[in-house]
C-alpha cells in the first residue's frame, strides 16, 4: 500500500482563510457531496455498495455531460466508501470526468462497530443490536442490513482485494476522535426541527433533539478500551486513512455525526461543517492542480 501524505497543516491554513471571508473554490469544477448513513437524504445509501457505485457512477455521467465540467466528490462516512467504490470499478469510463475525492470519516479499512454488531457471540448479541438494526434498516427506513454489512473488516478486504483506487487519483482522508469526557454525556445534537402552530397563526420551530454525542462517545470509549484505537464513534482513525491518500488530522474532538448533526452547544468560534467540506475541497483542488504541473513537466 502506498503511503499517506499529513495535509494537517495546511488544511490548518485553508480553514482559516475560510474564517476570514476568503473563498477561493474555482467554479470551472462540479462539487458533488455524497452522504452516507446518517444523513436525512433516503434509503439510497442504506443500500449494498456496488449498488450505489452504480447510481454514483451514472449521476457524474449525467452532470459531467450537462455541464462538461469535471467533477470532485466529497462523501461522508458510508458515502465516501460508495464514491470510493464507484471510482474503484468504473475508473476506464470516469478517468476523463473526475478530477479528485476527498473521504471524510469513511471506514475505508472497515468498521469495528460494524464488525462487532453483526458478529455472533460479539457486541451485536450482548446489547440485541443485530435485531434493533435489522428492525431499523429493512423495517423502517426500507434499506438493506448489506448496507452495514458492506462496513465489517472482512467485506472491506473481499471489496479492496478486487477494487482499488487508481494510484493517479488524488485523494484526501479526514478523519478525527470523539471525546469521551464525561460531559459529553450530557450533549444533545439537533437531528431535525419541528414546527408548531400558534395561536396567531405563526407557527414556531422547536428543535428535535437526542443525545447522540453520548452515544458516539461511549462507543469511541468501548473502542479504545477494547481494541486500544482511537476513534470518532463509528470509525477508528487508523481505518479512515486512505493509502497514498493526503490525510487530516485535526486536533479538535469531533464526534462521527458531527458533519451531519449539529451539537446544541457548538462553539461558534470554531469551524463549522461547511467550512470544513470547503477547506477539504481546496485540499483537492490544489493536489489535481499539483498532479498537473508535475504531469506536464514529465511530457516537456
Amino acid at each position: 500500500m502506498p503511503p499517506v501524505e499529513d495535509g494537517t497543516e495546511r488544511f490548518t491554513e485553508i480553514l482559516d482563510e475560510i474564517r476570514h471571508g476568503v473563498h477561493r473554490l474555482p467554479n470551472t469544477m462540479i462539487y458533488l457531496l455524497v452522504p452516507g448513513l446518517f444523513s436525512n437524504h433516503g434509503p439510497l445509501y442504506f443500500a449494498s455498495v456496488e449498488k450505489n457505485a452504480k447510481e454514483i457512477k451514472d449521476y457524474i455521467e449525467e452532470i459531467y455531460w450537462g455541464s462538461k465540467k469535471r467533477v470532485l466528490l466529497l462523501g461522508h462516512s458510508k458515502g465516501g466508501i460508495d464514491a470510493a467504490a464507484a471510482l474503484s470499478m468504473y475508473w476506464d469510463e470516469l478517468k476523463d470526468k473526475v478530477a479528485g475525492l476527498a473521504l471524510a470519516q469513511s471506514p475505508y479499512g472497515g468498521s469495528p462497530i460494524a464488525s462487532d454488531i453483526l458478529r455472533e457471540g460479539q457486541l451485536g448479541d450482548y446489547v440485541n443490536m443485530r435485531k434493533l438494526m435489522e428492525i431499523l434498516i429493512c423495517k423502517v427506513i426500507k434499506g438493506d442490513l448489506q448496507a452495514l454489512e458492506d462496513l465489517t473488516y472482512e467485506k472491506r478486504k473481499e471489496f479492496l482485494r478486487k477494487y482499488q483506487l487508481p494510484r493517479e487519483l488524488p485523494v484526501v482522508s479526514f478523519h478525527t476522535e470523539a471525546r469521551i469526557s464525561p460531559a459529553v454525556l450530557a450533549t444533545l445534537s439537533r437531528v431535525a426541527h419541528a414546527e408548531l402552530p400558534m395561536f396567531s397563526g405563526q407557527p414556531t420551530t422547536l428543535p428535535v433533539v437526542i443525545p447522540l454525542g453520548a452515544a458516539m462517545a461511549a462507543c469511541a470509549q468501548l473502542l479504545q478500551s477494547r481494541y486500544g484505537e482511537k476513534s470518532d464513534g463509528f470509525v477508528t482513525c487508523r481505518d479512515a486513512e486512505v493509502p497514498g491518500s493526503i490525510v487530516v488530522r485535526p486536533e479538535r474532538k469531533l464526534d462521527h455525526a458531527w458533519m451531519v448533526y449539529s451539537s446544541l452547544n457548538d462553539d461558534p468560534s470554531e469551524a463549522d461543517a461547511y467550512q470544513v467540506c470547503e477547506a477539504l475541497l481546496r485540499m483537492l483542488v490544489e493536489d489535481v492542480k499539483k498532479e498537473k504541473d508535475e504531469v506536464a513537466k514529465k511530457q516537456e
